[in-house]
């Protein structure tokens, strides 16, 4: 990749020098605005403008939906498909339509001019976005939002179409490639999550397993033996800590620091002390444990009182009861348990005390460390995806705005499954 030879001041700041070829102009004459025609049919796809771009709704009976879609704005392929709102807090921005379809006339849908690419249009609206958060600054109102009027009036930027063509062609590869990246780290991911909790790092002790239908885990080491969850845990109601941090407890994220979500939340403002407290290695039962499993903490914090706490009464492998409780046959298992506990009730571990558990003989340290290793690489993938997202951002960016230039045969950015 290269810089262009000769580059011009076009009065935006936050914009930048550009090629001295390429044209800055505005969207409204990028675009067609031609009058969209309504959907006068109960047959025609429903189209839904999504973070992975503009999708077919399957379920109509799911998310924002309405009784009619007669009236709703047609889509063609092609189309530029942009959301005019809510840019403070939206991860969505716009797509290109593969479909012929029908979407809420909230959007925005408009084709291009001759020498205009759809695709180019969409990834600088994106450059825009990732360089300096455009959408969010300009928008307007208390929705942060783009009328008809102010979205003709954003800058928009024209390279030669031979140019906006290579540059589709070099995004779309490079975007294909860190995708499938960042793909082969969440299949490895999963992998080591699934292997876990069947045993598979101690099959190098246990030759032997035995099959056991009668229990919700099928089968364990021959040596292994099996006992209650009255047995394995102790319920916890440590009090009075106020100086530690406040928690929150999710399916998917597990038990985080409260202070450290990504949306707001709303925290007590009135006395803590009765809050309790939770350390690492815990298990937490929740409302919503029969849908997700238990949850396990890593770090030290409060829960509200409704959480139960629950701690090993002797030292256990725990990163592999972690996965272990979040298999779809325990999840079975505990609503077995519950069966009958009216909605809206919290699960107490006296509903889930006789849960049968499979436990080692002889706690293996060497098992555990690999797991608890296993655990903190989560982190690293996680952190490996972050900076590959953030490199396609920037890498668009600097594209779209003329800041580096690319040609067909431009491999100057070699992504492979090596880098995983």
């Amino acid at each position: 990749m290269n810089k262009y030879s000769l580059y011009k001041d076009i009065g935006l700041e936050w914009m930048g020098e550009i090629p001295n070829h390429w044209v800055i102009t505005k969207n409204r004459y990028g675009f067609r605005k031609y009058k969209n025609r309504k959907n006068v049919s109960n047959e025609t796809k429903v189209l839904s403008l999504t973070t992975k771009g503009v999708k077919i709704k399957r379920n109509l009976n799911f998310g924002k939906s309405t009784e009619s879609y007669i009236g709703h704005q047609l889509v063609e392929v092609g189309d530029v498909v942009f959301t005019p709102r809510d840019f403070d807090q939206t991860p969505i921005l716009s797509d290109v339509s593969k479909y012929d379809g029908c979407i809420s006339n909230l959007y925005i849908v408009d084709k291009t001019k001759q020498g205009v690419l759809n695709h180019f249009v969409n990834y600088y609206w994106y450059g825009l976005k990732y360089s300096v958060d455009y959408f969010k600054i300009f928008s307007h109102g208390m929705r942060y939002s783009f009328n008809r009027f102010q979205f003709d009036e954003i800058p928009l930027l024209i390279p030669p179409l031979e140019e906006q063509q290579q540059i589709v062609s070099f995004l779309d590869d490079k975007n294909q490639k860190i995708d499938s990246l960042i793909e082969k780290i969440h299949r490895k991911v999963e992998l080591l999550k699934t292997s876990i909790p069947n045993y598979y790092f101690y099959k190098k002790d246990e030759i032997n397993f035995d099959e056991i239908k009668k229990y919700w885990f099928q089968k364990k080491p021959t040596s292994w033996k099996v006992i209650r969850m009255r047995e394995l845990f102790d319920v916890i109601s440590e009090r009075n800590h106020p100086n530690e941090r406040l928690l929150s407890v999710h399916q998917i994220k597990g038990v985080i620091y409260r202070d450290e979500q990504e949306q707001d939340v709303m925290s007590p403002s009135g006395d803590i002390s009765n809050y309790k407290l939770v350390k690492p290695g815990d298990f937490i039962i929740s409302l919503r444990s029969s849908e997700g499993g238990f949850e396990y903490s890593e770090v030290t914090g409060l829960v509200s009182p409704v959480y139960t706490v629950l701690r090993p009464k002797f030292e256990i492998d725990t990163i592999f009861y972690k996965y272990l409780f979040k298999t779809y046959n325990f999840i079975v298992e505990l609503n077995r348990y519950i069966k009958g506990i009216r909605d809206g009730k919290n699960i107490n571990f006296i509903d889930v005390r006789d849960v049968p558990v499979p436990v080692p003989t002889i706690y293996n340290s060497d098992v555990s460390n690999t797991h608890s290793d296993i655990l903190k690489s989560f982190t690293f993938y996680k952190k490996r995806i972050e900076l590959l997202k953030e490199y396609r951002q920037s890498l668009i960016s600097e594209v779209v705005t003329g800041k580096i230039r690319v040609c067909e045969e431009d491999n100057s950015l070699s992504l492979n499954s090596q880098t995983v």
